[in-house]
């Protein structure tokens, strides 16, 4: 009997071109840190700090390992750096133009998984704070009283397809893996819940263009 559904976010609940969205993004943040970072740098840094996070033993969440990564040769710049990543999502990651459709019938879906008195865990790959995490989830008008758990930069300390994402995802909410479901489109990060005992779907909605 199921006790509980994960729900991967990014191209399972909302449904958009991620790539042309993370250019975007990356166009918008790096001026942020023009005063400390050339545009190349600051994309190789973010990008071996959000790769590294794969490596993180668990001992910090993943906001402090993603700093340590980010910050390394520049230690001294920690506090100025995340207030500028802080700054970002909280104003500008939101003007970030994307174009954004939901599954057929997800409301009603949702709601019925309600009724029935399913907790809901929002499993995205938590690489980013939760306010970022929170204007994701209203561009397709979710909010996130719907779910038990989000999880996010700041609650976690791993992150897909690593089954300690997951096992972390089932001790927070007191549950055996096998009786949860993940579901989510993609079949190395997602269907890796499977690896610890989890039931798994796979969807295909990105598949079928956005």
């Amino acid at each position: 009997m199921l006790q509980a559904i994960l729900l991967d976010l990014d191209n399972t609940l909302i449904l958009f071109d991620e790539t042309a969205f993370y250019l975007r993004f990356m166009e918008r943040i790096s001026p942020r840190f023009a005063s400390c970072f050339s545009a190349d740098e600051f994309r190789m840094r973010l990008l071996r700090a959000f790769r590294g996070l794969l490596k993180n033993p668990g001992a910090v969440n993943n906001r402090t390992f993603f700093l340590d990564r980010f910050c390394q040769g520049v230690e001294d710049r920690r506090a100025w750096i995340w207030e500028q990543f802080d700054t970002f999502y909280s104003t500008i990651y939101e003007t970030i133009p994307v174009s954004v459709k939901t599954p057929a019938d997800l409301m009603p879906v949702l709601d019925q998984l309600a009724d029935w008195g399913l907790p809901l865990v929002l499993a995205t790959n938590p690489l980013f704070p939760p306010v970022a995490l929170v204007k994701r989830l209203a561009w397709a008008e979710l909010t996130p009283d719907r779910f038990v758990l989000l999880t996010h930069l700041d609650n976690m300390s791993a992150v897909k397809p690593r089954t300690a994402y997951y096992r972390q995802i089932i001790n927070m909410i007191g549950a055996e893996p096998e009786t949860c479901l993940m579901v989510g489109n993609d079949s190395v990060n997602d269907l890796a819940a499977g690896a610890l005992g989890l039931k798994t779907f796979l969807t295909t909605d990105a598949t079928r263009g956005h």
